[in-house]
């Protein structure tokens, strides 16, 4: 993986600096590889630009929350902005007058975000609700449910808030690993249980008390030093009924049966963004490009596409026959979720495409890093 790209993805509870130097030493001193020529547009699926809209350069760890037909983003310099994904018209816009360091999450009526000075800022309609200070970084959005905001920090602690007063009702802490990635882990619900991820585990929680239900590991730490071992699961997560299938940072692909707390089944992948699938496969990049799709049930490869090779890929979003993903230079692609084979594309700005591909209702919402954010209307 080049040393641009990982540098980008890695914080330390120690200092960043001896690690980043071990990192670029690690990576070498090699040119980026020149991705394949991507030859005429196929155009065998329509995707009609429907609007654009204007969040602010992004440079965070930008996750895009979809409730109903409401966008939920945010930009680098703390603006929070809920969009129509009909027609892209603003429902309002709002600052935490500070820079951000993960974002965003909302159940629509409370919207959440992280900034630097690792405060969580909560609003409400546009109107700031209030704000609470936590002892450690926090990169992964916060995910608000049940009148509850819940945040993974960087410390790998767990902590839920009152929605409506951001008083602390209970925090899970796990033993700190020297290391953490500076990009966002894995945060959600499965009926009544708070999935978290921990390192390289998958953890259960009650959501009520912060109590473990169960604690499967999809990881485990290899390699003799801290850059070596660290192992973090990353989002975005597929979720399909109790089956919620992650990445682990360049170790492997897993699944997980989040009503038994089982583990179904993981496969070595080399890659850093996460995973979306269906009922049938879940699909995700590799670090060098490759997309690859796994049978959900059993893990089995069922193909491999090799024609994005060298874009930074962002995490693939499946939506009707397509999976969709975003490159580097600011191209859409969407290929066929049968065997990987290119369908159509669009472009944006030319900037890279900096959050995974969502769906609103009929819309796909795509956000590009100069922060200019497009609504599709796609076949």
């Amino acid at each position: 993986m080049m040393a641009r790209s990982i540098t980008r993805r890695w914080a330390s509870t120690a200092t960043l600096l001896g690690l980043t130097a071990a990192l670029l030493a690690a990576c070498g001193s090699g040119g980026k590889p020149k991705p394949a020529e991507l030859g005429p547009n196929p155009g065998l699926l329509g995707a009609r630009q429907v609007w654009t809209a204007k969040v602010g350069e992004v440079g965070y760890p930008l996750d895009v929350q979809v409730t109903g037909q409401q966008v939920a983003l945010a930009s680098s310099d703390g603006t929070v902005l809920a969009l129509d994904a009909r027609t892209g018209r603003e429902l309002w816009r709002a600052s935490t007058k500070a820079k951000l360091s993960a974002g965003v999450g909302s159940d629509g009526q409370r919207t959440a975000v992280a900034t630097q000075a690792n405060e969580i800022v909560v609003f409400e309609s546009g109107r700031e609700l209030w704000r609470q200070k936590l002892a450690a970084q926090v990169v992964t959005a916060p995910f608000v449910a049940g009148g509850r905001v819940f945040v993974l920090s960087a410390d790998r602690s767990v902590t839920a808030l009152d929605g409506a007063s951001g008083r602390r009702l209970w925090a899970q802490q796990r033993p700190g690993d020297p290391l953490v990635l500076r990009q966002s882990g894995v945060i959600l619900a499965v009926g009544d249980t708070l999935v978290v991820g921990l390192s390289g585990r998958l953890v259960g929680l009650n959501p009520l008390n912060g109590q473990v239900r169960w604690d499967v590991p999809v990881a485990t730490p290899r390699g003799t030093n801290d850059v070596e071992r660290l192992v973090d699961l990353v989002g975005r997560v597929s979720r399909v009924g109790d089956s919620v299938c992650v990445r682990s940072f360049q170790i492997g692909v897993g699944c997980v049966d989040a009503a038994r707390g089982t583990l179904a089944w993981t496969k070595p992948s080399s890659g850093y963004v996460g995973v979306h699938g269906d009922d049938r496969m879940v699909y995700g990049p590799e670090s060098d490009g490759k997309l690859v799709a796994w049978n959900r049930s059993n893990g089995t490869q069922a193909w491999v596409s090799e024609r994005l090779r060298y874009r930074q890929l962002t995490a693939p979003l499946a939506l009707g026959r397509s999976v969709i993903v975003g490159d580097e230079t600011g191209l859409v692609h969407f290929l066929s979720r049968e065997d990987g084979s290119p369908l159509t594309r669009v472009s944006t700005d030319g900037s890279p495409i900096v959050a995974a591909p969502v769906v609103a209702g009929d819309t796909l919402v795509v956000v590009t890093r100069n922060g200019n954010v497009y609504g599709y209307a796609p076949e």
